[in-house]
């Protein structure tokens, strides 16, 4: 009974630690041009197959260098598709995410084998590709934190004019909700952009998952650099396990801290230098654990650490800041950059060398402000309701990254509600057809609306005249009929209306012609069935759309009467005609039955007369 019970019991606590135990992060990885789903050594990853994007084309991959995934295939866009194009994953649970993106070059020898194209993530732009980026390890992808919280990541690729954007892979990885929390600035606002992330001592590069890390770590890159500089340091190394490494929210793989660059004699700085963009602010992560067997404890090694020149951590022990040998130290430090290199230097005070075991440096990013989402359905309704072509590219956000916005969109940032607005729209002349949708009263904003020059059919929406902001308004030179909508009597703000050259009718709408009073350029000509203002035919009598459908119905019962009389007077012609028919085959034989019937009844007639007489008895003669 005893043994039973304890079985019982360790069947309890095994269901309730499971049940408490994290679950694992949303991964999506896509192979871009796949057409099948695929699983990738070392570590068996699972890529899905193409899907989600907005266009492209899909090609054989060259992979650039040995970190990119081993995938066979990419996605490219041609500018024909357009100078913007996107991967628009749903479904996506909101969350704090890395998104990293593998580039690649197209196996084609008429492609340009090294483009050169901006990336942006929900709007923001992150990266910008260099000349020379396929030769380097730590420039074929692109890496960044952010949180995603409407359920939906836009991806998007902008042509810079040096060739086409080659996209080998996309990756969405959920992490820790307050990973790499640096400060009050850090929150849902700010993008964590990659810029150098190193793993010192060591000559191989490592992915967390070939550390086999914490699937919550986001499975980072880290690029080796065994030195700094010749005869600048030398490297440390370990197989003893170390502590507090893979602690949340970072999650860091334990064997990051089993490797280290130590300052010597001839160089007791350690000192590493890199690239940057002038005046961005960064995050920089330093990571530390006593590895080397000569610091045998406390106050063995101390040293200062100084950010391009400036100290920004002093009497660093990391036995006593962390209580003991072989456990993990990390310290952040937010700097502000207005040059172009940043010099991390770690000068020692005590002990004469400096220890490292990994650095992270993120660019900081303000989130971009999006555009009002009800402007952007009403821009995708326009879109497909004008046939609008791929070249224009309206994929993505259409006002942000400000570096690429759509073509022919005009955007202006309000800064009371931190959103963008379309104040105008110029599509002339662009071959478009189609119609205009009831939804392009959604653009609130729109000062200016140009659409002359091109094919489109159908009515003016009465849609337009709730746009109150509208001042310019150009429909020329299309195949607009039917009449003018009242509505647009209601745009006050209107000081230029061109409708010129379709096939409009009716009377124009008093309102309207009532503006011309007040200095309004308004063109209504070459509309054969216009009518009711100077310039135009004099209308006859005007009849409300009631009154029109009235008589029409009118005129309609009235023929269907008329019709129906016609049937029910020929058909009893017919019948009348067919009985005359009937009577004249007849006549001769009706008429000799006439004629026997007198004579008998004549015989009839006499001989009742003679009996009459005999019973009456003989005739009294005088």
């Amino acid at each position: 009974m005893l043994r039973f019970t304890l079985l019982w019991l360790l069947v309890f606590i095994l269901s309730l630690s499971s049940s408490s135990a994290r679950p694992a992060p949303f991964a999506m990885r896509i192979s871009c041009g796949a057409r099948e789903n695929v699983q990738t050594p070392p570590t068996y990853a699972r890529w899905y197959k193409d899907f989600a994007y907005t266009g492209g084309i899909p090609a054989n991959a060259t992979i650039p260098s040995s970190i990119t995934p081993p995938l066979k295939t990419l996605r490219y866009f041609p500018l024909s598709e357009g100078p913007n194009n996107c991967y628009i994953i749903n479904r996506v649970p909101k969350g704090h995410y890395s998104v990293r993106i593998f580039f690649g070059l197209v196996a084609q020898p008429e492609i340009d084998n090294e483009p050169l194209f901006d990336v942006s993530v929900e709007g923001t732009l992150i990266h910008s590709l260099k000349s020379g980026w396929s030769s380097h390890d730590d420039q074929v992808f692109s890496e960044a934190l952010l949180f995603l919280l409407d359920g939906t990541v836009s991806i998007c690729f902008h042509s810079t004019g040096h060739g086409d954007p080659a996209i080998v892979s996309i990756e969405i990885l959920q992490v820790d909700d307050k990973a790499y929390y640096f400060g009050r600035e850090w929150g849902k606002g700010v993008i964590l952009k990659t810029t150098s992330r190193l793993t010192c001592g060591t000559s191989k590069p490592r992915f967390d998952e070939d550390y086999s890390g914490d699937h919550w770590g986001g499975d980072r890159f880290w690029h080796p650099v065994r030195t700094f500089g010749q005869n600048a340091d030398e490297p440390r190394s370990t197989e003893s396990s170390i502590k507090k490494a893979s602690n949340a929210p970072n999650f860091y793989p334990e064997p990051l801290y089993q490797s280290a660059v130590v300052s010597t004699d001839n160089q007791p700085d350690l000192a590493y230098t890199m690239d940057v963009d002038p005046n961005k602010n960064y995050s920089i992560w330093l990571h530390f654990a006593e590895i080397d067997a000569s610091i045998t404890g406390a106050g063995k090694r101390i040293f200062d650490i100084l950010i391009n020149g400036d100290t920004v951590f002093e009497n660093i022990d990391i036995v006593d800041m962390t209580g003991a040998r072989y456990t993990a130290l990390v310290l952040n430090k937010t700097v502000a950059l207005s040059g172009r290199t940043l010099t991390i230097t770690l000068r020692p005070k005590k002990g004469n060398h400096a220890i490292l075991n990994a650095i992270e440096v993120f660019q900081i990013i303000d989130a971009e402000s999006k555009t009002l989402p009800e402007e952007v359905r009403a821009l995708q309704a326009l879109k497909k309701a004008l046939g609008l072509p791929n070249r224009f590219g309206w994929n993505g956000d259409p006002c942000v990254p400000k570096e690429h916005p759509w073509n022919g969109a005009d955007c202006h940032f309000d800064k009371s509600g931190s959103k963008w607005f379309i104040d105008g729209l110029g599509l002339d002349n662009q071959g478009l057809r189609g119609f205009l949708p009831k939804e392009i009263s959604k653009l609130h904003h729109l000062q200016s609306l140009n659409l002359s020059g091109n094919t489109i059919h159908g009515a003016i929406s009465s849609a337009l005249g709730t746009i109150t902001s509208l001042e310019i308004l150009d429909l020329s030179y299309n195949l607009l009929n039917g009449s003018i909508p009242e509505s647009l009597g209601q745009l006050t703000a209107l000081r230029r209306l061109n409708l010129n050259s379709n096939s409009l009718s009716g009377r124009v709408p008093a309102a309207l012609g009532g503006r011309l009073l007040n200095g309004a350029s308004f063109n209504f000509t070459d509309n054969a069935g216009l009518c009711g203002i100077p310039g135009l035919p004099t209308c006859g009598p005007h009849l409300s759309a009631g009154a029109k459908v009235g008589i029409g119905f009118g005129v309609s019962l009235s023929f269907l009467f008329l019709v129906t009389s016609s049937v029910c007077w020929w058909k009893r012609r017919q019948n009348i005609l067919r009985t005359q028919q009937i009577a004249a085959r007849g006549a001769p034989y009706a008429k000799s039955r006439t004629q026997l019937s007198n004579d008998i009844q004549l015989s009839r007639h006499n001989s009742q007369g003679h009996r009459a007489a005999a019973e009456n008895g003989p005739s009294l003669l005088s």
